[in-house]
């Protein structure tokens, strides 16, 4: 009785540790300067498809927005982006033409709404990114 008692909080121990570790993942490469965002590619915006040039156009002009959900908050959950408090991004939809729903691809901006700090586009839904420059 007692050693299933030892065995059962060994396992309940290592799913703590495992369960904390990899909480802590993100915040542990930074230590090794391996940075969440570091190493993004960049694009020009000139090189974006028509749809994400207007969808950008609109960000910096405050909208109208076609979709509900643009202009709310991208939580970075991915932590492929470099790492600020939440609330820090917002995401945008690039519609896809003949897909029936929004599709894949986003612009996602960080800092203050109409003068974000930085844009991000994703054509594979948040799998990977690419720093906007002009």
């Amino acid at each position: 009785m007692r050693k299933a008692l030892v065995v059962g909080q060994q396992k309940a121990g290592f799913a703590w540790l495992l369960a904390l570790a990899l909480l802590l993942a993100p915040w542990a490469a930074l230590g090794r300067g391996e940075a969440p965002g570091r190493g993004i590619a960049k694009v020009r915006l000139a090189e974006l498809p028509p749809e994400a040039r207007a969808t950008y156009a609109l960000i910096f002009a405050g909208g109208p927005f076609p979709y509900e959900k643009d202009g709310t908050v991208f939580g970075n959950r991915e932590r492929l982006l470099p790492l600020h408090k939440r609330g820090y991004y917002r995401e945008y939809t690039v519609p896809t033409p003949g897909s029936p729903d929004r599709g894949a691809r986003r612009i996602v901006c960080g800092g203050k709404p109409r003068v974000p700090d930085v844009c991000y586009y994703t054509s594979d839904h948040y799998t990977s990114f690419r720093s906007i420059v002009e």
